[in-house]
């Protein structure tokens, strides 16, 4: 059995601490914001998205003006109907208006869908040229700035953003 004084663990720990502080650790940051947006396939993702955004929305429009014009048409005959099929026409006004209501939930969904769907390949990429940059360079670890959960980073923390846009040759500020 070994026996290990207090002194022996004292100078074993001063020696990994020692040893590790002369290694020369390197840190790095990045905002990932600044560099999505920089990014060419951002560009015609936001296109796409537009594009989608645009279709969901003149589909509710159409259900708008459906619904616009199936309500005028029983406020003006409204006095001539009967209490029966006044009842049928407000219930079949509830349920285009639920309808409505339910696509629009629905194409929000979608929408949301959609967006992530094409910013993901772009995520991916980014996150893998950073990893890339890192490595190559010998950073232990990047800390994104945009998170906002950086709270403080010393000048001695090289920002890899110019680095990663190298990588990807992206030119644009």
């Amino acid at each position: 059995m070994i026996r290990i004084t207090k002194g022996l663990m004292i100078a074993a720990l001063f020696l990994c601490a020692a040893s590790i502080s002369a290694q020369n650790l390197k840190f790095g940051h990045i905002n990932s914001q600044e560099l999505l947006m920089a990014m060419p396939e951002r560009d015609s993702a936001d296109v796409k998205l537009k594009k989608y955004a645009k279709d969901l929305s003149e589909q509710i429009e159409t259900l708008q003006v459906e619904f616009n014009k199936k309500y005028q048409d029983y406020l003006q005959k409204k006095a001539t109907f009967t209490d029966a099929i006044r009842e049928m026409k407000e219930k079949e006004l509830q349920e285009l208006q639920q309808r409505s209501q339910e696509f629009e939930q629905t194409a929000q969904q979608d929408y949301q869908k959609q967006q992530a769907d094409l910013m993901k390949p772009i995520v991916d990429k980014a996150n893998a040229t950073i990893s890339k940059v890192a490595k190559a360079n010998g950073f232990i670890y990047v800390f994104d700035v945009s998170t906002g959960s950086v709270a403080y980073f010393s000048d001695q923390s090289v920002d890899i953003l110019p680095l990663v846009k190298k990588e990807l040759n992206i030119t644009k500020k």
